[in-house]
């Protein structure tokens, strides 16, 4: 017994003074009580929990590694990917937008007639680069400032436009930018398929629509309404196939617009007034009489009067 006492005290005092010759290692320090070397249940070996199958008996195998040196490593993962990402907006404002930007200004800005020399395949591979490397919002903003900024411009040109021009002015906007859209959003199709339909719900298309309706035709319907009102009174005053186009414009912009002017908007587009009704037909006669009076007034001719009949007299 006392024997027992002498060697459970030689081990205490090794735990405690790392006076023991080789019976147990000394704990590491800052890691008292972990497990490193353990007194087995009958006090009398010394088990090293790093020792084979004795390490089986003691219960715990050692645990992870600190949270502070996970934090630590989740700290170091998520600032390299930080200045990755840093890195690549630097890559994209360097060498990707400016050659987008310059692209889209000759495309924004050409008449319909002319002919544009723009390399649209290198185009779509910027594009399709900008999209693969999850620039697709960063490149939407730019595209969309971009389209605003020129908007801006074109309505303070119409600004200064005299009211006699002023139809024929709008009219000449609205076909350009229009023809642009014939261009730009084809090539912009990757982002508007993986980033403007997928996420946003909309399509890229509608929404440079939108920006024209926003910027331009929002800010001088006011001023544009009361000409195309005289100049649909006064037929031929205006060009009808600049009629025609600045109506139907209009009118795919927002079609509420329509109900400003429905007789100008209805003789252009079906379906604006209600459906006839027979109490009505005289009234339909007469504007239909008015018409052809005023075709012939301007001297277009109402074609082979030979086989005319004598109840064709308007």
């Amino acid at each position: 017994m006392e024997a027992m006492e002498d060697e459970s005290l030689d081990v205490r005092d090794d735990h405690n003074h790392n006076r023991c010759p080789g019976k147990a290692r000394p704990y590491p320090s800052g890691e008292p009580g972990t497990g490193r070397g353990r007194l087995r249940s009958g006090g009398s070996k010394l088990v090293d929990s790093d020792s084979g199958s004795e390490n089986s008996e003691l219960g715990e195998p050692d645990s992870a590694a600190p949270p502070a040196a996970a934090d630590g490593k989740f700290t170091l993962d998520s600032t390299s990917k930080f200045l990755l990402n840093a890195m690549a907006v630097e890559d994209y404002r360097k060498n990707h937008w400016p050659n987008l930007e310059k692209a889209i200004d000759r495309l924004l800005v050409q008449n319909p007639t002319d002919h544009i020399s723009v390399s649209y395949a290198q185009i779509y591979s910027y594009i399709y680069k900008c999209v693969c490397q999850q620039h697709s919002e960063l490149l939407y903003n730019d595209l969309t400032a971009k389209v605003t900024e020129h908007l801006q411009q074109v309505s303070s040109q119409l600004q200064t436009s005299p009211p006699e021009n002023f139809i024929e002015n709008f009219n000449v906007a609205l076909t350009q930018y229009m023809a642009s859209l014939q261009c730009i959003v084809p090539v912009f199709m990757y982002l508007n398929k993986f980033y403007i339909e997928s996420k946003l719900n909309r399509d890229l298309r509608e929404d440079l629509m939108m920006l024209f309706a926003d910027h331009v035709a929002e800010k001088h319907v006011n001023t544009l309404m009361p000409l195309l009102i005289e100049a649909h009174s006064m037929p031929f005053q205006v060009q009808p196939s600049t009629m025609a186009s600045v109506v139907k414009g209009l009118y795919s912009l927002r079609p509420e617009w329509a109900q400003l002017a429905p007789a100008l908007f209805s003789g252009f587009i079906p379906q604006i007034n209600p459906p006839a009704v027979e109490s009505l037909l005289p009234d339909y006669a007469a504007h239909d009489q008015k018409l052809q009076m005023e075709l012939s007034m301007n001297g277009f001719p109402r074609g082979d009067q030979s086989r005319k009949r004598a109840s064709d007299d308007f």
